[in-house]
C-alpha cells in the first residue's frame, strides 16, 4: 500500500535534529546541548491565565483567527517593540505554533514550479513545506557572509520562477542578526519586484546587542511582507503551541482559509495564556534574554579559546561553530563527541549541506550543563583527534 502514498510525502526526511537526538538519547552519561527548548519554566502568571481559563470553562472553538483580545495583545506588542503595525480585526491570524503558520503560508503563496530562496545554512523545517507545496528550494550560500544574506547573493538567486524569499532572522542555527542598515540594502532589492518575503522572527525578543528590526517596518515591502512570530522563545511556552501570522488584509483573507480548514483555530486556553504573556509583566522575559546573554558571553569565550572558528551570536540562542575537521562529516564528528567525549551537539549538515563541517550547540541549557559540556569539549579538541 505505501506505493499509494504521495510521492512528495515519501521523499521528504525526518528533521536531522531530532533524527540525531533520537539516535543519541540510549547513550549513558551524555551531556546534551542539542535542543532550542527554553530551560526556563513558564512564568507563573501566564500559567494562572490557562488555569483561570480552564476553570472558568473558556474551553470551546474560538474565531478561527483567534481571540480579538488577543489579536490586539499581539498588535500592540508588535507596534510597541518594533513600530510595525497590523489591524487586529483582519491583519492577524493566531496560529498552532509558529510551524503551522509557517506551512499555512507556504501552502497559500506556492504554487508547483515557484522558487523560494532559502539562505543556508537554516532551519530544517522550511524545505518540507516548500516541497510539499510542489514548489523548488533554492538555497544561497551565506557561510562567506557572516551567514547574512547579502543583496548581491539575493540577486544572483532571483529567476523568473522566484515566488519567495525567507529570511529567518535570528537565525537558527547560527544565532546572525540584520541590522536596518542590511535589512535595507535587500530591500532596495525587492521592492519593484513580484516577490513575496517571509520573515520568519520568532527569536525576535532573544536579541542581545541592539532592538531587533522587521523588515515589515520597510513601507517599500510590506505589502508584500508575511511576518511569523510567537510566544515559544520570548517566553518559554513552546508547548502552547501559540504563533501568529502577520500579512496584510488582502492576504490575510486567503492565509485565514487554508488555516481554518488545517485546524479551525488554535486552542482556547493557550491563546487566554498567550494573551497574559503579551500584555502581562515582561519582568521574566527580560531575565531571561539577560540569562542569554550571559550564557552567550561564555560560551563566545570558551570556543575562541579552543580555536574554533565561530561567529559571535547577535540573537537566538545558538552556536555555529566550524570544526576542523579531517576526513569526517558533521554527522559522523556528532557521533564522534557522543560516544567519545560523551556530549550530543547537532550536525551542521541537518541545516542543509551549507552546514557541513559546522556543529550547532545550543546554549538554552543551565551554566552546570554548558560548561560541563564545553569542558568536555575542550577534552575531545585537545586530544588531537581532529588535528
Amino acid at each position: 500500500m505505501e506505493n499509494l502514498l504521495n510521492e512528495k510525502v515519501k521523499k521528504i526526511q525526518i528533521s536531522g535534529i531530532r533524527k540525531f537526538f533520537n539516535m543519541v538519547a540510549d547513550e549513558k552519561d551524555v551531556v546534551s546541548l542539542t535542543i532550542g527548548q527554553p530551560d526556563f519554566y513558564t512564568p507563573d502568571h501566564v500559567k494562572k491565565a490557562a488555569t483561570d481559563a480552564l476553570f472558568h470553562n473558556k474551553t470551546t472553538y474560538t474565531n478561527n483567527a483567534g481571540i480579538i483580545e488577543l489579536r490586539k495583545a499581539i498588535a500592540n506588542f508588535n507596534e510597541t517593540h518594533y513600530g510595525i503595525s497590523y489591524d487586529p480585526e483582519s491583519e492577524i491570524i493566531v496560529t498552532t505554533g509558529a510551524s503551522q503558520a509557517i506551512d499555512i503560508t507556504f501552502r497559500t503563496i506556492l504554487s508547483p514550479g515557484d522558487e523560494v530562496i532559502l539562505p543556508g545554512p537554516i532551519y530544517p523545517g522550511y524545505e518540507p513545506l516548500i516541497t510539499l507545496a510542489g514548489a523548488k528550494v533554492v538555497y544561497a550560500d551565506t557561510t562567506n557572509t557572516d551567514f547574512k544574506l547579502t543583496a548581491e547573493t539575493l540577486m544572483n538567486q532571483i529567476t523568473s520562477k522566484t515566488k519567495c524569499v525567507v529570511l529567518p532572522y535570528p537565525s537558527n542555527p547560527t544565532g546572525a542578526s540584520f541590522s536596518r542598515e542590511e535589512l535595507q540594502q535587500l530591500t532596495d532589492v525587492l521592492k519593484d519586484k513580484d516577490i513575496f518575503i517571509l520573515a520568519d522572527e520568532i527569536y525576535s525578543e532573544l536579541v542581545f546587542d541592539r532592538s531587533h528590526t522587521s523588515i515589515a517596518g520597510f513601507d517599500s515591502v510590506k505589502k508584500k511582507t508575511i511576518v511569523i512570530n510567537g510566544v515559544s522563545k520570548s517566553h518559554s511556552m513552546t508547548g502552547f503551541r501559540i504563533g501568529y501570522v502577520l500579512a496584510p488584509k488582502w492576504l490575510s483573507s486567503h492565509l485565514l482559509k487554508v488555516h481554518q480548514y488545517n485546524v479551525s483555530c488554535a486552542s482556547s486556553i493557550s491563546q487566554y495564556a498567550a494573551l497574559e504573556a503579551l500584555s502581562g509583566n515582561t519582568d521574566s522575559t527580560t531575565l531571561m534574554r539577560e540569562e542569554y546573554r550571559k550564557r552567550r558571553d561564555y560560551v563566545y569565550s570558551r570556543l575562541i579559546k579552543m580555536g574554533l572558528q565561530v561567529n559571535n551570536p547577535e540573537g537566538a540562542f545558538y552556536f555555529f561553530p566550524k570544526f576542523p575537521i579531517k576526513e569526517m562529516t558533521s554527522f559522523e564528528l556528532g557521533l564522534a563527541l557522543v560516544r567519545e567525549a560523551k556530549i550530543a551537539l547537532v550536525p551542521g549538515d541537518s541545516f542543509s549541506m551549507l552546514g557541513e563541517g559546522y556543529m550547532r550547540l545550543s546554549y538554552a541549557y543551565d551554566m552546570d550543563t554548558i560548561t560541563q559540556g564545553l569542558n568536555r569539549l575542550e577534552t575531545f579538541l585537545q586530544n588531537a583527534y581532529l588535528r
